[in-house]
């Protein structure tokens, strides 16, 4: 498989993660017959979408970025790791309140 085909299902995927929350949340406002209410469920599936994307991103690069220090040097193995754990945590905790936003987003349902 060509690497212009693995972009394109790599794209392909990425659409899917930030598309899938929002159609699932939407589909109960929807119903409703509100728009607003539909927007607001949208609004809250992108928010998690895009913060879990947005928060996979920079820890996989973060943690390439240790690895290959480590693998560079091995004698600094306990000086990288543990800023890397806590840069790790940092992240998660912004995609956490991605996650809070939208539910709170939510709740004005």
């Amino acid at each position: 498989m060509s690497i212009t085909k693995k972009l394109g299902l790599l794209k392909l995927a990425t659409l899917a993660t930030v598309l899938a929350p929002a159609t699932a949340l939407a589909s109960e406002g929807a119903a409703s017959g509100d728009s607003s209410k539909g927007l607001i469920a949208l609004g809250a599936g992108i928010a998690i979408g895009l913060g879990a994307f947005g928060g996979t991103t920079g820890q996989s690069k973060a943690a390439s970025a240790a690895l290959e220090g480590i693998s560079r040097n091995p004698g600094a193995a306990d000086k990288i790791q543990t800023p890397m754990i806590l840069g790790l945590a940092l992240i998660e905790s912004l995609v956490l309140l991605s996650f809070v936003v939208a539910f709170q987003l939510v709740a004005k349902i």
